[in-house]
């Protein structure tokens, strides 16, 4: 199933880069939705600060904000050209920058909810999705492969290996978690606990298809300034996450239960109560040597509850869009030379240092 505007926008995430790119495109969307972001977010003066250029005698008054109604006529009727690749990927880093599971969602992202804004986006999304520079979001996963490690040039690493043993400690390590949660934290989902809250395990191979795209698509990134991304090749049982679907049938399957763990930072980020699971990865290898996440699949379902059965639901959090996790040993480095990237302070493009 290819997708269309309204899997696109079911997503927080794609819903999210739609208004990037609405505010890209013209200033004056942009200035409007800062100002009723600002009034929307469920953190003011936590999450964002307002600030305003004036004298030091008097500030400048900040304009009366639009309304969300005059927000979404004004991206209705926003005359937007072709997505080209610069547009599209910067969008979507934005996305990918701005995504939070551990609190309330960011005020563009419930901008972005509200019918008007999210029906006002239904022909730019439509635009991202015809444009050729983002026929690979929606493409299962490709032969060459780069995995990324966050070191400089002159502290080269070999890749992760023996993924079975790495997934059996960290299997130990959720259900060790889980009881001690269940133990000590309280049930309210509004108290003020948090802990891990991503879906996927640390310690694996995690590679992505483009180089240097996926060096700016990292969720939580720790700002990293230098890279060695190495090529990779592997073969296998790959399982495809196109859809949010897919994820819920791999909960289904392979059931983790994380709700104690979890309660409180997903409640924040979905309002959801109720139970929570992952998929048991060291339990999932078994079937399955490799699971792809589609970048359309992300931006469909990366942060929202998934249902998995009638008192159940899931969340995609922590996994970087269009990157490929290896369960079992058949990934290899490839041939080809390591590429060593540097990234200069505060800036977001990367520049190829050298290759070896």
């Amino acid at each position: 199933m290819l997708p269309d505007a309204e899997f696109l926008l079911r997503g927080p995430r794609g819903r999210r880069l739609c208004l990037e790119l609405a505010m890209e495109a013209d200033p004056d969307i942009r200035s409007a939705a800062h100002q009723l972001a600002n009034d929307l977010d469920l953190g003011p003066g936590k999450s964002r600060v307002m600030l305003t250029l004036g004298s030091s005698q008097e500030p400048e008054p900040v304009p009366a904000s639009s309304s969300i109604a005059d927000a979404a006529a004004r991206i209705a009727a926003l005359d937007l050209g072709v997505v080209d690749s610069a547009l599209a990927q910067y969008s979507l880093q934005r996305s990918v920058d701005t995504a939070r599971y551990w609190q309330s969602p960011e005020g563009e992202d419930v901008l972005a909810a509200t019918d008007g804004v999210t029906e006002s986006l239904t022909h730019i999304a439509a635009r991202v999705l015809e444009s050729p520079a983002t026929h690979w979001w929606s493409q299962g996963i490709q032969p060459s492969q780069w995995a990324i490690d966050w070191r400089p040039a002159n502290d080269p690493a070999p890749l992760p290996r023996k993924p079975l043993q790495t997934l059996a400690e960290w299997a130990r390590k959720e259900r060790a978690e889980e009881a001690r949660a269940a133990w000590e934290r309280p049930k309210d989902p509004q108290a003020n606990f948090g802990g891990e809250w991503w879906s996927i395990p640390h310690g694996i191979l995690q590679t992505v298809p483009l180089i240097p795209e996926g060096l700016n698509l990292v969720e939580d990134s720790l700002g990293w300034e230098d890279a060695t991304t190495v090529p990779v090749s592997g073969t296998g049982r790959v399982l495809e996450i196109h859809t949010a679907e897919d994820w819920m049938d791999l909960c289904r399957a392979f059931p983790l239960e994380v709700t104690a763990s979890r309660r409180h930072d997903w409640f924040r980020t979905t309002a959801r109560l109720g139970r929570w699971v992952i998929p048991d990865w060291e339990l999932a290898a078994t079937e399955w040597d490799a699971v792809h996440l589609t970048v359309t699949g992300y931006l469909n379902a990366a942060g929202r509850a998934l249902t998995v059965d009638q008192d159940t639901a899931t969340v995609i959090a922590g996994w970087d869009p269009g990157s490929t996790l290896w369960l079992t040993d058949v990934a290899r480095e490839s041939g080809q030379p390591r590429q060593f990237w540097h990234r200069p302070a505060n800036q977001d493009e990367w520049l190829q240092i050298r290759t070896e």
